[in-house]
Parts: structure tokens; sequence; C-alpha cells
């Protein structure tokens, strides 16, 4: 975002109204930053600085420069509260539902570690304590100050046609300072963001306004139009204990709003052009009989580009690009890939209904974010990127014989953000191996349960499990105790977890199981399909089970699944397929879903399910194995 001193009446570069990040000063203000060393952040000098979102008309560029590390700190995690400075009533209740519920959906994706919206990217910014801009959000609440007036004679509007208030940011601070003290117990701090909403027609400037002013409104000519800006971010004190705001004006347009007044009736704060493309813009008149129900989805778009450019760069000290860009700058005006809606405005509202995010239960239409390891990484080497993707993935090989040397090739994996470590886990006794593509061998014949978890570049972790057939004399097992029979766990890498001893002419039972599907539409129509094989003959069942915070947020019910290793998010069992075998072989078996679930995870775009597969063999005293296994479904 732009990041400029508030005594600045003139355009000041890359970081002015034409795009944000660090301000590249000239004249005085450079000389009073000569003993800052070359390349070190812009730090405050006698007065704010502020990231800002300009107004913007120009076409998306792909980004080239990456983002640079200024050693302040990122947010670790965020408190966010909507605090609406509305004393004339102008604010729409239509409007504040939208945005509070959208501050809600973001924070209910992040209990659930979504991976599929833009604020996913932000995790793989750090900092010098080594904690991440982390996607957890929690929503704090929204609160009206409907009873202190807008404070007169800070500044003039630029417009030719002025609302009924212009207010500086001095003013707004105080605002906000004496709201925080107002009632006590409010955070503050390094986890907290206060988003600051102020009606149609109440122009917001970081300096005096006037027609070279950086202002909310502007003028139609030079500089005025240059220096104004959507929406802005800063912080009131200093380190750890800094009050972090986002300021967000109204600049989504005056459609159906009586006795609103804006210079503009349409607004170039979203896509970069007059045509606005909000997702739920309806094409007739509202519950109230205006036309303007989906205007502050222009308003949602600006706080997530905020909220991630405070989380990435809370004191203006963290990362920025040299040029200047903030992260959610790196992909300004990039909204595509879309996932559905028609580009197309409607008559009135000038309005299409296109989305690109799924958050919740409900679609947006918001800026792609920078996805810095794409300048590195040649697949899938995208800058832009509507969410996180990882996926891992390796073709076994076939046929294997005990003591073949064979590869294991993780490269065709899909990792947006980057690959940290590949991880192999062969289920053979063997220690694990790490690197991208790796050679191995085993000893003996048997099925082994081979893993691959990749960790991405936001900490994020993932797995896939193949089954592979070794042919070859089977190990001899080893000693065991004569207790009774006994039941030993497979891990999702095929490992045996301190099984209970048992006889020692009762082995238990060697089993595999993966799941084919990949689509999520086909799975909820035509059910779920797992590939399985066993050693011998068993009985059993297989468990399809879904994260309970997950599950719970979609109205889905079901048994707790028990017996899950220590440290797993709790899980619910949300379909079964009952197993029974005469003899060892391979086969497939759909897991269907009842109809009241699959309808719930039909609000989903993509979702994570573990496949639990529980056998115990034919002996008279039998053992048992379980083998685990996740997939993601997308689509």
């Amino acid at each position: 975002m732009t990041i400029f001193a508030r005594s600045l009446q003139s355009p000041i570069g890359k970081r002015s109204a034409v795009a944000h990040g660090l301000i590249l000063v000239a004249s005085l203000v450079s000389l009073m930053l000569l003993a800052v060393p070359a390349g070190a952040q812009v730090t405050p000098i006698g007065s704010p600085q502020f990231g800002v979102e300009p107004h913007s008309t120009t076409a998306f560029t792909e980004p080239t420069l990456p983002l640079t590390y200024h050693g302040g700190p990122v947010m670790h995690s965020n408190n966010t509260y909507a605090i609406y400075w509305d004393p004339a009533g102008q604010y729409d209740g239509d409007w504040k539902s939208t945005i509070n519920q959208y501050f809600q959906n973001v924070g209910s994706a992040s209990e659930s570690n979504a991976l599929d919206n833009v604020y996913a990217v932000a995790p793989m910014y750090t900092d010098s304590t080594g904690g991440r801009a982390a996607y957890r959000s929690t929503f704090r609440g929204a609160f009206t100050d409907s009873t202190t007036p807008y404070p007169g004679g800070g500044c003039t509007d630029p417009s030719a046609s002025p609302g009924f208030a212009c207010i500086t940011d001095t003013q707004l601070r105080k605002e906000l300072m004496d709201f925080i003290s107002a009632h006590p117990g409010l955070k503050t701090g390094l986890d907290t963001i206060y988003f600051v909403f102020t009606p149609p027609g109440v122009t917001v400037c970081t300096d005096a306004g006037t027609a070279s002013g950086h202002c909310s409104d502007s003028g139609s000519s030079p500089p005025s139009y240059e220096n104004s800006f959507c929406s802005y971010h800063s912080y009131i004190g200093a380190g750890a204990s800094a009050t972090l705001y986002a300021v967000q004006p109204w600049t989504a347009g005056t459609l159906g709003m009586a006795g609103a007044l804006s210079s503009h009736a349409e607004t170039d704060c979203q896509a970069g052009s007059g045509t606005q493309q909000d997702p739920n813009q309806l094409p007739g008149s509202d519950t109230d009989g205006d036309f303007d129900a989906g205007l502050p989805d222009v308003i949602v778009n600006e706080i997530s580009v905020e909220q991630l450019a405070t989380e990435t760069d809370p004191l203006l000290t963290g990362w920025y690009a040299n040029a200047g860009n903030e992260m959610p700058d790196q992909c300004r005006n990039w909204f595509a890939p879309t996932l559905g809606g028609n580009a197309e405005a409607t008559t009135k509202p000038k309005a299409g209904t296109l989305y690109n995010q799924t958050i919740g239960v409900k679609n947006y239409y918001l800026n792609m974010e920078y996805d810095q390891a794409a300048l590195s990484e040649d697949y899938p080497g995208v800058a832009c990127i509507p969410g996180v993707a990882l996926v891992p993935q390796f073709t076994a090989p076939n046929p294997v014989a005990s003591t073949d040397v064979v590869g294991f090739d993780a490269t065709a994996s899909d990792v947006s953000l980057g690959a940290t470590e590949y991880r192999w886990d062969f289920a053979d006794r063997s220690q694990p191996a790490t690197g991208a593509s790796v050679f191995h061998s085993f000893s003996h014949g048997g099925i082994y349960n081979v893993t691959l978890t990749v960790t991405d570049g936001g900490g994020h972790t993932a797995s896939v499990t193949n089954p592979i057939t070794v042919s070859g004399p089977a190990e001899t097992p080893p000693s065991q105790g004569a207790e009774g029979a006994g039941q030993a766990t497979q891990t999702s890498g095929g490992a045996s977890s301190a099984p209970t001893p048992a006889p020692s002419s009762v082995l238990r039972p060697l089993a595999a199981a993966a799941v084919v599907s990949r689509s999520l539409k086909g799975v909820l129509r035509k059910g779920l399909v797992v590939r399985y094989s066993v050693n011998e003959q068993v009985a059993g069942h297989f468990e399809v089970l879904l994260n309970k915070t997950i599950a719970r947020r979609l109205g889905i019910t079901g048994a707790p699944a028990v017996g899950m290793a220590p440290g797993t998010p709790a899980q619910l069992i949300i379909a079964k397929a009952v197993l029974v075998t005469t003899q060892a072989g391979r086969s497939t078996v759909d897991i269907q879903f009842p109809k009241r679930t699959a309808a719930r995870l039909k609000r989903l775009h993509k979702v994570t399910l573990t496949l639990r597969l529980i056998v115990r063999n034919a002996s008279r005293t039998p053992a048992s194995t379980t083998v685990l296994s996740t997939v993601t479904l997308s689509g």
C-alpha cells in the first residue's frame, strides 16, 4: 500500500495514489531520511505513515519484483472489530449485514485451516521471530457510534461536489482512541485490527485536503484524482502495544441511496473500472426499494486488501517491495479465475455477478494475492492466486520385486507456495527419507503404504498414500509374547504403532487403502471410490471422517471417531461401508454419503477427508489393522 507521511501535499512516486507500498520521497523529506541506511524502511518522522489503496484505472500487470522483509513484525493472529462512525444514520443496515457476515465467514474459515481463499497465502510471510502472518482470524463484533458528531474544520473536500463532512486522519484517530477508552477491555496490540467505516457523503483525508490533498473523494483532474484513495491502514503508538487500524470510507457508488452525497456514481476501487463485479447485486430493487444490496461487496474487497496488508506489514516495517508495493498491491486489479456468475453488468446497478471466492457459505469477488514462491518455482509458478494449492502426488512404481531399486518422484505435486520439505515414509522399518526425488529398495515382499508428506512455504502440510505391492519372500515376524490377540495400527505411512503383543502364531493382516476420487461433485453424485488390497481373508469396514469443526459449521452430524492418534483434531464419521473378503486380493468399493450429508457438502468448493479402514483376520485369535489416509476433493 502507498506509505506516505501525512504532511505531504503532492504525488510521491510509486507508493503514492498509483500503487501502494513504501513511499519513495523526494526533496525535503528525502533530506530528513538521510540518516536511514540504504534499503531500510521509512519510519515515521513527526507524522504518521499510511499504507494506502489508491484509486486505480490501470490494468493488471504481472509482478516481477519480490517483496523484501524490512525487519518488523507480522501478525501471528488477528482479532477484527468493525466500527461504524455514523452519527447521521447514513450507513444502510443491508451494508452492515454483508460486511459483518464477511468478517464472520473469514473467521469461521480460519478455524478449519481453509486453503481455498486468499487469506491462506499470507502465512508464507514471516518475521524475525519465525512467526508467520498466520490465517487465524477472529471476528470480535461490530459497533455503531451514532452519537459522536463529525468534527469540523479539519480538511477541505477536493471535489467540486463535496459531501456533508470532511474529516482528517487525526480526527479519526481521536475518535478511535476515545472509543477504545470508553469501552474498557477492548483489545489492542499486534493481534488486533480496528476497521473504521464511514458512510456515503463523508470524505476522509490523510492531510488537509484541498485540490492537491490525499482524500477518499477527489476532483476530476490532476493532482486531486491521482492522490485519492479507496482505503488505508496505519497504527497509533509504537511496538507491541500499538493500535492497528484500517479506514474504509464509502467508495462503492451511489445508486439508490436517496440523499446520499458523493461525486462518483460508479467506482474504480474494484477491477480498475466503472463496472463493479460484486456477486450479490440484484437485478431488481432490494427490501428497502433501492438497488444497493450488492454495493458493500466493493467494500468487502477493500477489507480483504487492508486486512492482508496489515497482517504482513502492521507497522509499515514488514513486507513490501523496493518499488513500494505491499502484498495485495502486487496483484492489484487481478480477479481471475472466476468460479461463477456473469460479467455482463445489469442495467441500473451497473454491476455484474462474478465471484471467485467462496468463504464460509457465501460468494465474493476478491483481488488475487501474491505468491512470492512463483518467482523461484517453475511449477506451478503462478504469482497471483485465489488460494493455496497443496496436493502431494507421486506415481507408484510397478512392478516391484524385493531388493529392486525404484524411484519416487514428488515434483508433479501441486504446491503453490513452494515446498520446504518432501518426506517419504516407506512403511518397511527404514528411516524416512527427504527430497523431491528419492530412490528406495524394499528388503522383503508385502504390501507397503508409502506416504509422501509435503510442507509448503506457509507451513501447511498434506499427505498422500499409495500402496506398493512388492513381490518376494515376506519378512520373518519377530517373536511376540503369548498374552492373547493384539491390535496393531498402521499410520498413513503404514508403520505399526505400539501393537499389543499377540501369540507368535497370529499375524495381523496387511492392508492398504487409498481414495481414487478427486472430484467433490462426482463423489457426492456417485460415491467415494476407494482402492484397497488385503493379504488374506478379512472382515471390517471403511469410515469417512470429517473435521468436527467443519462438520458443525455445515450442520453435519455423525458419531465421533474414537481411537485416533493423540493430537489429531476431533473427527466425525460421516459415511461407512462394510468390507468382507474370502481371500487375499485387491478391489474397489464405492462409499455412499447420506443425502443430508451430501447436500451440505455441496456448499464447499474443496474439502479434506480422512479415510479409515479397520480390518480383522479370520484367525481363532484374530488381530486387527487400521489404515489411515487423507484426500482433498475439489470442484
